[in-house]
């Protein structure tokens, strides 16, 4: 996209659709579809069937697959991709990156950032509300992000984690169980 059509998007979305009543509200004013189509504008990649919900932050370096959504709230911080038919809880967090504080001798807040380290979160996968994704993680395909979860490391396909800092806690596929 353009850099006119990405601030056109981002000038409708971040001023008037964002502040639109939640897509599964009794509301229906075309709120879902203004949404998308700002993210057509705005985002890196936008597939097909997409649901941005009300209230949802994101960089211009996500890329939204086919039929997925951001939910409720959610922040989403420098390059991310998501894949298709991914479902997002509301007032999820993507970290792509975090505060230098190696030195002492210098205040952390005068030690800049680190650099920038990508979230790829693949198809199928479900992230319940709340939950906070760190910098460089690699969601699986088919995987289950239990609500409140804070994922520091890679989740492997179809695996299901929950808790602070975020661990195995079941498996979706019959020969992974035993």
């Amino acid at each position: 996209m353009s850099k006119i059509s990405r601030k056109i998007g981002g000038l409708l979305y971040y001023s008037f659709a964002k502040h639109l009543p939640p897509s599964y509200s009794g509301l229906r004013i075309g709120q879902r579809a203004l949404r998308a189509l700002c993210g057509k504008l705005m985002l890196k990649s936008c597939g097909k069937g997409v649901n941005i919900e009300q209230g949802a932050v994101f960089s211009a370096r996500t890329s939204l697959g086919d039929y997925s959504g951001i939910g409720v709230n959610a922040r989403i911080n420098g390059s991310c991709t998501i894949g298709s038919c991914v479902m997002m809880g509301s007032d999820v967090v993507v970290i792509t990156r975090n505060h230098a504080f190696s030195r002492t001798d210098i205040p952390m807040m005068h030690q800049g950032f680190e650099e920038e380290r990508p979230v790829v979160i693949e198809d199928d996968v479900w992230i319940g509300d709340r939950v906070i994704i760190l910098p460089g993680v690699r969601v699986g395909q088919g995987s289950i992000l239990a609500a409140g979860a804070v994922v520091s490391r890679d989740v492997e396909p179809y695996t299901i984690v929950g808790g602070v800092p975020a661990r195995v806690i079941g498996r979706r596929r019959e020969e992974e169980k035993a």
